[in-house]
C-alpha cells in the first residue's frame, strides 16, 4: 500500500498519475483490446484504440496546463498575536492560451496553520490571477515558507500532474502589546531616574566645584561661568568649562533568553516584555530592549521584530549585562540578587504554588507572575519587596 502511494506520489510529481477513472478507461480499452484480437471484430479494435488515444490526450494536456505560470508573492504586513494575517499571491499566464481547471496550494508551516487551497477555474491569456487569503495568527514568531503547489488534472480528470514552484514567504507576528493603564514596576524606576536626571543638571547649572577646565572668554559664553579671580590675573576674561555628568537616563528592559524556560512562562515574558517597553516608551522614558541574542536595541519596530524571533536558550551574543537598571523579567531566582543598582524584576515561577511562596530572595523590589491569573492585572499591581 505505502510503495503504491509513493509511486502515485511520484508520478504526479515527474509526469502524470492516473486518476481512478484513468484506470478504469485503460482496463475496458484492454479489455476491449482482447476481445477484439479473439474475434476479430474490427469495431472492438476501433473503441480500443479510440479509447487509447483519449487517454493518450488527457496524460498530455495536464502536463502543458502547468507550464508558462509564474507565481509572485506580495509581501505581507506584520500583525500582532491573535489578529489576521493576510496572504495574497498572482499567478500570471504568460502564454496565448487560456489555463483551466488548476488547484493551487500554498504550503504554510503547520505551526502557523494548515496549508491552504483553492480551485481556479480560468485564467485567460496574458493576464494574472489574484489569489488572497485570510490566516489568524495564534502565536507570535517570524514565520518561513517556500513552496506553492499547482495541480490539474484538465480536461477530463483521468490523469493528474502536479508542479511545485518555490516562492518564497516571511510573515512576522509580534508578540501581543498589553494596555497598561499604570505600571508601578516602570513608574518607580523612571521616577528614580528622573531624580538622577535632575542632580545632573543642577550640576551643570553650579558655578564651583564642578569645573573640568578654563578657556578664553567667547562671545555668547554667560557671564555666569567667568572665572573672575583667574581673569584679573591674566587680564583677559577667562570662563570654566563644567563637568557634564549623566547619570541613569535610560531604562534597559532585559529578557534572560539565554536560561532554560517553560514555554508557557517565556511566551508569557515575551508578552510583559513589549507591553513594558511600550509603556514606558509612552511615558517619555528613554527605553531599550536587551535579550542575549540581540544585546542592547530600540525603536518600536525594531524591538518588536526581535521579539516576535526570539527563542528560550538562546546562544549569547553579549555575556555582559548592561550596567544601566534593569527590569530583569526571569524564571532563574538565582539571577535576581546580581542585578545592578536601581533595577526592577519580573520573577515568572515555574508554578502556580511557587508564586504563592512570596518574593525571591533579592535585594531590588518586583513582581511575582502567577501562570493561572491573566498577566495585564498582575503588572500593575504594586512591587514585591523584602
Amino acid at each position: 500500500m505505502k510503495f503504491t502511494v509513493a509511486l502515485a506520489e511520484w508520478l504526479e510529481t515527474h509526469w502524470v498519475a492516473p486518476a481512478h477513472s484513468g484506470w478504469v478507461l485503460a482496463g475496458l480499452a484492454a479489455c476491449f483490446f482482447g476481445a477484439a484480437t479473439n474475434t476479430m471484430a474490427g469495431w472492438l479494435y476501433v473503441l480500443s484504440g479510440t479509447i487509447l488515444a483519449v487517454l493518450g490526450l488527457a496524460a498530455i494536456l495536464p502536463l502543458r496546463s502547468l507550464r508558462h505560470l509564474n507565481i509572485r508573492r506580495l509581501p505581507m504586513t506584520p500583525i500582532s498575536a491573535g489578529d489576521i494575517l493576510t496572504v495574497e499571491l498572482e499567478i500570471e499566464n504568460t502564454s496565448k492560451a487560456a489555463k483551466t481547471l488548476l488547484q493551487l496550494q500554498d504550503l504554510l508551516p503547520y505551526v502557523l496553520f494548515q496549508p491552504m487551497g483553492t480551485a481556479v477555474e480560468v485564467i485567460p491569456p496574458k493576464s494574472v490571477y489574484r489569489w488572497v487569503y485570510y490566516v489568524t495568527a495564534k502565536r507570535r514568531g517570524v514565520y518561513r515558507w517556500h513552496e506553492v503547489q499547482l495541480r490539474t488534472g484538465t480536461p477530463l480528470g483521468l490523469f493528474w500532474s502536479r508542479r511545485t514552484q518555490e516562492v518564497p514567504a516571511k510573515a512576522i507576528v509580534y508578540p501581543q502589546v498589553l494596555p497598561l493603564a499604570n505600571c508601578p514596576l516602570v513608574d518607580s524606576l523612571g521616577q528614580d531616574e528622573r531624580i538622577e536626571f535632575q542632580s545632573d543638571r543642577r550640576y551643570q547649572a553650579a558655578t564651583e566645584g564642578v569645573t573640568r577646565a578654563l578657556r578664553p572668554y567667547r562671545y555668547g559664553d554667560p557671564t555666569r561661568l567667568i572665572h573672575w579671580r583667574i581673569s584679573a590675573r591674566f587680564d583677559e576674561f577667562v570662563v570654566r568649562e563644567l563637568e557634564v555628568i549623566t547619570g541613569g537616563q535610560e531604562i534597559v528592559i532585559a529578557l534572560d533568553s539565554a536560561a532554560q524556560w517553560e514555554e508557557d512562562n517565556f511566551e508569557s515574558a515575551v508578552i510583559a516584555a513589549a507591553s513594558l517597553y511600550f509603556y514606558a516608551s509612552r511615558c517619555q522614558l528613554a527605553v531599550t530592549l536587551w535579550t542575549a541574542g540581540t544585546g542592547l536595541v530600540r525603536g518600536n519596530r525594531v524591538v518588536l521584530e526581535t521579539l516576535a524571533a526570539v527563542e528560550a536558550q538562546a546562544k549569547a551574543r553579549e555575556i555582559q549585562r548592561p550596567t544601566l537598571p534593569l527590569i530583569w523579567l526571569t524564571q532563574n531566582a538565582s539571577t535576581l540578587d546580581s542585578l545592578p543598582v536601581s533595577s526592577r524584576w519580573v520573577f515568572f515561577p515555574a508554578s502556580s504554588e511557587d508564586s504563592d511562596r512570596g518574593s525571591p530572595l533579592s535585594n531590588f523590589s518586583g513582581l511575582v507572575i502567577n501562570p493561572e491569573q491573566p498577566l495585564q492585572p498582575q503588572l500593575q499591581k504594586p512591587l514585591r519587596s523584602l
